[in-house]
């Protein structure tokens, strides 16, 4: 097999991991007594270990190599997510008290996120290795349909196992932490060092890369918090909206997303590869209609308008994201890919950090507020994409990707 198609399984089988806890983060949640706002604090945990490491990761990937790098991310996800599924069963079963169970929670998102920090900016600048500069878009589109097709299977599969084990909301976890340990096993066989491109000068420091390629940062850091704020509340506005208990929602849900990736990876797999368009111009189809799909969302009451308003974001998310990667790839040279992948993925970390808090703490406060609906949640999704748009008029150049 090709390099590509090879780290294409691998971050597959990663973002799979991940995306089958997402039907039944809301409903677990609730099944440990633990508040929308404490829900969004171990998804803040996790994301604040990958802003903290994630540009120590890229840089490490330079010296250490790829390979070590992300076997180590995925190695750690699976520590991670056995630890949380154990504290989560001894929660259940009455081991632990509220106060011990969020700290045991927290505590293992945290170590999860340290280590899994490693997976993505290795990946993009695995990417970046074995492309080149007019390939650059395409590779960060291959890594978007891996994301997306993550997404596909993902929430199905844990909808799925939820069903088949009679309302087992920890059986995801399991499953999740396996495929993790897998993976691992076949990065280790299979998936080859590559040759990385013949550095002419040493990177730059991370402060004066940070400084050349704000704009993209920025962008990548707003679009996250909305995405993220979205992600964090969507099982919990499902079973609010539609009226259903907590062991049918992930049903809902998994279906729900499965469409959303379906769309997600249309938009990397074909349209972005396929059409060879410049980072720009996914900005600028993508940002517009992701706003569309966060604003449906306001509207929407019955499944399948919640679905068509989901669907309608994924498509805009599935131009916006590689747009993002490719232009920082393009902004540096050849020497500071693992460098730029590491910032990257720090200022979506910031995203995954303040989305669920400002997700999850919203939603709770208007779904509490008398005359108040949580649906408003959507409406800022809508309104931080606003100010992406407002970036991108300002700094075309930043983000042209030449």
């Amino acid at each position: 097999m090709r390099p590509m198609v090879l780290l294409f399984v691998a971050l597959f089988n990663s973002i799979l991991g991940l995306s089958v806890l997402f039907p039944i983060f809301g409903p677990l949640g609730r099944a440990l007594d633990l508040t929308e706002l404490e829900v969004g604090l171990l998804s803040a945990g996790y994301a604040l270990m990958q802003l903290l490491l994630a540009p120590v990761w890229g840089r490490r990937s330079e010296t250490a190599g790829r390979k070590p790098i992300l076997l180590l991310g995925v190695t750690g996800f699976a520590v991670g997510f056995y630890a949380f599924g154990g504290a989560a069963w001894a929660g259940m079963n009455g081991y632990l008290g509220h106060g011990a169970l969020l700290a045991a929670l927290l505590g293992a998102r945290v170590v999860g996120g340290a280590f899994s920090s490693a997976t993505l900016p290795t990946a993009q600048a695995y990417a970046a290795d074995i492309s080149g500069r007019e390939q650059r878009t395409s590779a960060m589109a291959v890594i978007g349909a891996a994301f997306g097709l993550g997404i596909i299977f993902g929430p199905a599969i844990g909808a799925g196992l939820v069903e088949l084990t009679g309302g087992n909301l920890l059986a995801p976890i399991w499953f999740s932490a396996s495929v993790a340990v897998v993976n691992a096993m076949f990065i280790a066989l299979r998936l080859p060092e590559p040759e990385p491109h013949r550095a002419l000068e040493p990177p730059p420091p991370l402060g004066e890369l940070a400084k050349k390629v704000w704009p993209i940062l920025s962008i990548g850091l707003v679009a996250t918090v909305a995405s993220v704020a979205m992600e964090q509340t969507v099982a919990f506005y499902f079973q609010d909206r539609l009226g259903i208990a907590d062991t049918e929602t992930p049903k809902y849900v998994g279906a729900a997303l499965f469409v959303y990736g379906v769309v997600a990876v249309f938009a990397q797999g074909y349209l972005v590869r396929r059409r060879e368009m410049r980072p720009i111009t996914l900005l600028r189809f993508g940002v517009p209609l992701a706003i569309v799909g966060y604003a449906g969302f306001v509207f929407a009451h019955t499944f399948w308008e919640l679905t068509t308003a989901l669907a309608i974001q994924g498509l805009g998310q599935g131009l916006l994201l590689p747009g993002v990667t490719a232009a920082g790839s393009l902004a540096v040279g050849d020497e500071s890919q693992g460098s730029i992948a590491g910032l990257n993925s720090a200022s979506t970390g910031i995203g995954r950090l303040a989305g669920p808090l400002v997700g999850g703490g919203l939603y709770q406060l208007l779904r509490e507020l008398p005359g108040v609906g949580p649906e408003y949640t959507y409406a800022l999704s809508a309104a931080l994409l606003v100010l992406v748009l407002v970036v991108l008029l300002a700094y075309p150049r930043a983000v042209s990707g030449r």
